[in-house]
C-alpha cells in the first residue's frame, strides 16, 4: 500500500537513532558523522540542531532526570542540549581504544543498551554493553562486526539485535527483572534483501521495524519474523525509524547522504533527510534512561 512521505528536516550526514520524546512532543535523533544531535517539533515544523565535540555520535538515550545520554566516540556522557554541557559517565571496564559505539536503545526497565565496533568494521570484535540506572556497564556478548536493530518487545521480554554484516536480526529471550540474556535465535534472514538491516523499532502490535541500508525502504516484521510490509523510499540509505507525533502514528524515518556521489546524490534528493510517514499504524512510547 503506498504512503506519503513528508520531509520533516534536511541537512544530515548520516542521520541515526530517531526517538520520540512524549514530555516535549518532540522527534529527536543524531547525526552519526555530522557528530550533532537535532530535535524537531511536528507542531510548528522548527527544527533545531547543536554539535557536540566528538568524532562519531553513534546513540543516545532520553533521560528521566532530563538531557540525554551520548554514546559518543568510546565515551559514554551526559549531554544538556540546552547549554552543550558535557558529563562523562563511567564507561566499559575493557579498553575501548580501537571500538566506537554504534547502535543503542533503552529497555522498558529504562537500562541503555549500546554495541560498540571495531574501527574496523571487518574484525568480528563488536561488544554489546548494558548501563543500568545506577551507571553501572555490564558486557553482555560480543563477537560480531556491525551492531544495529536495537529494540525491544512490548512486554520487554525479546531483545532484537542485528549484525547488520551478517545480513542476520537475532531475537534474545530477556528477563525484564535482572536484564539478563537468554537464549538468542535468528529472527529473520535477510540475506535476500536489497539491503543490510540497519535501526529498529517495534509498534503497538509487537511487529519489528527495520530501516534496510543501501536497500532503500523499511520493512515490517511480524513477531514470528514474516515480513509483513515493506515502504519504498526515494532514498537508497534509510537508517533507523521509530514512532512519534501525539498519538505515535507517524513513523519518522533517519537518512543518510555520506558516502553517495555527485550524481546519486543528484538523484537522491532527499538523502539526509528526516523523512515523515503515516502507515496506519502505532508504536509504543520511547522508556527514558532512568540513571
Amino acid at each position: 500500500m503506498p504512503v506519503n512521505i513528508e520531509v520533516a528536516a534536511r541537512g544530515d550526514q548520516h542521520g541515526e537513532c530517531a526517538t520520540w520524546c512524549e514530555r516535549t512532543h518532540r522527534l529527536w535523533w543524531s547525526d552519526l558523522f555530522g557528530v550533532a544531535v537535532s530535535s524537531y517539533d511536528p507542531a510548528t515544523g522548527h527544527a533545531a540542531r547543536r554539535a557536540v565535540p566528538g568524532t562519531t555520535l553513534g546513540s543516545f538515550a532520553l533521560r528521566e532526570q532530563g538531557g540525554l545520554l551520548l554514546a559518543l566516540d568510546n565515551r559514554l556522557q551526559l549531554f544538556d542540549p540546552e547549554t552543550g554541557d558535557l558529563t562523562a559517565l563511567a564507561g566499559p571496564e575493557d579498553a575501548l581504544t580501537h571500538r566506537h559505539f554504534n547502535d543503542g536503545r533503552c529497555d522498558r526497565q529504562g537500562r541503555f543498551w549500546v554495541g560498540a565496533m571495531d574501527a574496523h568494521v571487518s574484525v568480528p570484535n563488536g561488544v554489546v554493553y548494558r548501563v543500568d540506572a545506577d551507571r553501572c556497564v555490564h558486557r553482555m556478548f560480543g563477537d560480531f562486526k556491525l551492531p544495529n536493530a536495537a529494540a525491544f518487545s512490548p512486554d520487554g521480554r525479546t531483545y532484537y539485535f542485528s549484525d547488520c554484516r551478517a545480513r542476520l536480526i537475532w531475537a534474545f529471550d530477556l528477563d525484564p527483572a535482572s536484564g539478563e540474556l537468554g537464549t538468542r535465535r535468528v529472527f529473520a534472514d535477510t540475506a535476500s534483501h536489497p539491503g543490510q538491516p540497519d535501526g529498529s523499532c517495534v509498534d503497538a502490535d509487537g511487529c519489528l521495524w527495520n530501516a534496510e541500508f543501501f536497500g532503500g525502504r523499511v520493512v515490517r516484521f511480524a513477531p514470528d519474523g514474516r515480513v509483513d510490509r515493506v515502504i519504498e523510499l526515494p532514498v537508497a540509505r534509510p537508517t533507523c525509524c521509530t514512532f512519534g507525533g501525539p498519538d505515535l502514528d507517524t513513523l519518522y524515518i533517519t537518512t543518510a547522504r555520506r558516502g553517495l556521489s555527485a550524481r546519486e546524490q543528484a538523484e537522491q534528493p532527499l538523502a539526509g533527510c528526516l523523512l515523515a510517514v503515516r502507515p496506519g499504524v502505532r508504536g509504543l512510547p520511547e522508556p527514558y534512561y532512568r540513571g
